[in-house]
């Protein structure tokens, strides 16, 4: 039971610091291209 006391918060921790970096990663504009790396894939580039 004296491990759920340590478990417990660092869970909750864990979680806030994974909810900070997805708000983090939405406010840098990692999600605003979503078709743009799809299409990339699919260019040949035959410059060299």
């Amino acid at each position: 039971m004296n491990l759920l006391i340590f478990l417990a918060p660092a869970a909750l921790l864990m979680g806030a610091i994974g909810l900070a970096a997805f708000l983090w990663s939405l406010r840098a504009g990692q999600y605003d291209d979503l078709e743009g790396a799809a299409h990339r894939v699919l260019i040949d580039d035959d410059d060299e």
